[in-house]
């Protein structure tokens, strides 16, 4: 007796569903996990971001200390005509809508939290 054996020509709908039910849950499972990695990364950026133009707005009021006065403010701008900060970064915290004021930059310390100046004057002695 003689067994016909035909060839399979693709897949059945039972593997093809089976497939597709295990990539959804793969995906269901890595897609939650890269947005908050890329809300980590953006905070991390922000806060880098922050860090520069703080230093450069230290600097920048340490040889310019008539700006220092309240009601005087100084600009992303200013700082980029005046050579402190490049193209680039204020693009970068435009972007990141960092702000600055017209004061000294707060010290702020590796967690974001900033450091009163009676708290830093206080560490220091």
């Amino acid at each position: 007796m003689k067994k016909n054996y035909r060839k399979r020509k693709g897949f059945t709908l039972i593997e093809m569903t089976i497939v597709l039910f295990i990539i959804s849950l793969l995906v269901l499972i890595i897609i939650p996990n890269m947005t908050k990695s890329r809300e980590n990364a953006n905070a991390v950026h922000k806060n880098a971001m922050t860090s520069v133009v703080q230093s450069q707005l230290d600097d920048y009021l340490d040889d310019h200390p008539e700006n220092d006065e309240p009601g005087r403010g100084v600009s992303l701008s200013k700082l980029q005509t005046s050579g402190y900060l490049s193209n680039d970064q204020v693009k970068k915290a435009s972007a990141e809508k960092i702000d600055i004021d017209n004061s000294k930059a707060p010290v702020v310390t590796k967690d974001g939290k900033p450091i009163n100046k009676s708290d830093q004057n206080s560490s220091q002695s």
